[in-house]
């Protein structure tokens, strides 16, 4: 089936509906899946479904700026394409044809390290603002080999993900029989991940200068550990729900691992985030910096890297809307009071911020 024109997009959710129909059936399933139950996955949704918003009105936003820094940097949006294994199933091209869209686009784009083309071919890619994620399948001397090999191609921090101790029991991929292609390759038995510890951090933080993320912080006392370790961003996440079932959706941890970092590192966050309006309530609660999942790689199965540049100009334009609505004039006059607890409405699922979609098409 031939990509369609990316103008023909006017809709995030379009997006959505022609990613499904070219995905084949394993890739999607491990796209939209979660662990075990699921539970974790709707609670993303159910959490960000349960913020309303406190507009302010007569305010002159005329001239918006929806633009945002990322490691003195400055970036088109507060977002990045967070780190997806096996991207090679999505995309043909795989990380190199996010790497394109991300700087054509103009946002950042974080590399995980089981995603090919790897960590040289993709920042070979484009000229991309890049950061790279490691996860852990070798002792000491691995991890600085790739710390150095990170640095030599120009990506500006390096990011631990620490909320994989144990491999989860993902059953759409089980009851399907997809096997991602960096898991039909991995080594049996390696016990590096589940053994990584607060003294790997330590260790991280003596030898090396680059910036350091922790990825998976789900909990104030880990957040405080990691401030007390000199960690310098760090990343509320679970996954997006795919590893620990039965969690507490990602902005419901947010605002209280905002409250106690009190400025004292950046604080980002991903998990259920597919509207504008989601990326704003995020930065109104705090999180400097959005990680984008689930949504990029369906703008890449629907249309490629011209695909995913068309999710990210969608985003873009949601989010103007958004901030001119609530009557600001860019990100940094967000505050807590722009937003405020609310029943959440309807269903919750990884595809509850399109309720369109079920619907026949109106032409």
């Amino acid at each position: 089936m031939n990509a369609p024109h990316t103008e023909e997009f006017l809709t995030l959710q379009e997006i959505v509906a022609a990613a499904r129909a070219r995905l084949a059936p394993g890739p999607w399933s491990y796209l939209i899946g979660g662990a075990e139950t699921e539970t974790t996955v709707r609670r993303n949704r159910q959490a960000l479904d349960s913020i309303a918003f406190r507009p302010r009105v007569l305010r002159d936003v005329s001239r918006l700026d929806v633009s945002s820094n990322f490691f003195n940097k400055k970036i088109r949006l507060p977002v990045m394409l967070a780190p997806i294994g096996g991207l090679e199933s999505i995309v043909a091209g795989g990380a190199a044809a996010a790497a394109r869209g991300a700087a054509a686009f103009g946002v950042p784009q974080m590399l995980s390290s089981v995603c090919q083309p790897g960590l040289e071919a993709t920042a070979a890619a484009a000229d991309t603002v890049r950061v790279f994620q490691l996860y852990v399948r070798g002792d000491d001397a691995w991890v600085d080999d790739h710390v150095k090999r990170a640095i030599d191609n120009g990506y500006s921090a390096f990011c631990l993900t620490v909320d994989v101790a144990m491999y989860s029991r993902r059953e759409r991929d089980l009851v399907g029989r997809f096997i991602k292609p960096w898991r039909a390759t991995a080594p049996a038995g390696s016990t590096f991940q589940s053994g990584l510890s607060w003294d790997q951090v330590k260790r991280f933080k003596d030898k090396h200068r680059v910036p350091l993320i922790i990825k998976g912080i789900a909990t104030v006392e880990d957040a405080e550990i990691a401030l007390q370790h000199g960690v310098e961003v760090i990343y509320v996440s679970n996954h997006g729900g795919r590893q620990l079932d039965h969690g507490l959706g990602s902005m419901t941890v947010l605002p209280q691992v905002v409250t106690a970092v009190a400025g004292r590192a950046e604080v980002w966050v991903d998990g259920g985030f597919m509207r504008g309006t989601d990326v704003v309530k995020a930065y109104a609660l705090g999180a400097k910096t959005v990680g984008l999942g689930r949504l990029p790689c369906l703008g890449l199965a629907a249309a490629g890297t011209p695909g995913l540049v068309r999710v990210l100009e969608i985003l873009e334009d949601e989010i103007r809307t958004c901030l001119g609505l609530l009557g600001v004039t860019s990100f940094a006059e967000l505050t807590p009071a722009h937003v405020t607890a609310a029943p959440p409405v309807g269903e919750h699922d990884v595809f509850s911020a399109f309720p369109l979609l079920g619907e026949p098409p109106n032409r």
